[in-house]
């Protein structure tokens, strides 16, 4: 089979397309003919060694991907050969074939596609979690989305409608602001173009409650500045590329609260509560009170530039890579 291997960690342009060994189904895993893989930003990360988790080297990146069950390991009953399934790798998705534990796949809805499902379930899992479990939205409640346009931040603006929230959406430019409002968001923010601090008092005088922030840099202790009383901040992620440091009387001030989404981890620690998220995810999807928007779809050759656009905070939604030959 062919896979994007990682030789050594370093700018995601070293990354190489090399015919590796086809892999064999250990006991409690599968092998998934991948037809489309998700590209998040910790994979990036990742090749570049600057996540949390640094697999040895040589590895091939990609961790989630929908496709194809093609091998059952020992002790696998849950699943069937020719099952279509989205699959948390971890490790390994941007490749013909990848293994999986079996119990962290799961079987597609009818009538969701291979390049929706694998950029559906790292994204809208994390914004649903944190929201629900961490955040404790509540319907009617103010929710400042954040980066609103990319992959993670859109889904959250979904999520957070669904929930019933009132979704101030924040990016960069007027068009990825176009987009989150077609995708729920009622009132909108270009941090590029206007001092976020200011517009939340003008158009959020009572403060949000919550505040979904995959960004980090500046933009945390602005938005923070914005909380309303008991108002809780979601620390997913730092695409801006600065760990911010936080006033902690700001949060003192509002008895307000910090935190971490932690979304992978918290899977395999309540996995009973994961699997009624992802429930919950496909009803809202198969009524279409969630809509994933897959922005571009780049052939296994191109991984490096898929990941490129979402390193370079490009993406309009989900980028996936969709191996062919």
């Amino acid at each position: 089979m062919r896979a994007v291997v990682c030789n050594e960690f370093g700018p995601i342009e070293q990354l190489t397309l090399e015919d590796r060994p086809d892999p064999a189904a250990g006991r409690g895993e599968i092998v998934v003919e991948v037809h489309a893989a998700g590209v998040n930003f910790p994979d990036g990360l990742t090749v570049r060694g600057e996540y949390q988790v640094k697999p040895p080297c040589p590895f091939t990146p990609g961790s989630e991907v929908a496709g194809i069950v093609r091998q059952l390991g020992e002790g696998v009953s849950r699943l069937a050969i020719g099952d279509r399934v989205v699959a948390l790798c971890g490790m390994g998705g941007f490749a013909e074939q990848v293994t999986a534990q079996a119990d962290r796949a799961m079987r597609l809805p009818d009538n969701m596609d291979f390049e929706t499902a694998s950029g559906f379930m790292l994204v809208y899992g994390t914004s649903l979690h944190g929201l629900q479990e961490c955040g404790r939205l509540q319907a009617g409640e103010t929710l400042l989305v954040l980066g609103a346009a990319g992959g993670v931040g859109l889904a959250a603006v979904e999520v957070g409608r669904a929930m019933g929230a009132r979704v101030i959406a924040a990016a960069s430019s007027d068009e990825k602001l176009a987009l989150a409002r077609t995708h729920g968001a009622e009132l909108t923010i270009n941090y590029a173009t206007a001092d976020l601090k200011t517009e939340l008092k003008r158009i959020a005088p009572a403060g949000v409650d919550v505040v979904y922030d995959p960004v980090g840099g500046a933009l945390t202790e602005a938005a923070v500045r914005g909380l309303a009383w008991g108002g809780r901040l979601l620390v997913v992620g730092f695409a801006a590329g600065d760990i911010p440091k936080l006033p902690l009387n700001l949060l003192l001030l509002r008895e307000g609260e910090a935190k971490g989404v932690f979304w992978g981890t918290w899977t395999q620690r309540d996995p009973a509560a994961h699997a009624r998220n992802v429930k919950q995810l496909f009803d809202w999807f198969s009524a279409g009170a969630v809509k994933p928007h897959v922005s571009a779809a780049y052939p296994l050759e191109k991984t490096s530039d898929a990941l490129a656009e979402v390193m370079g905070r490009r993406a309009q939604g989900k980028v996936v890579v969709v191996p062919t030959r």
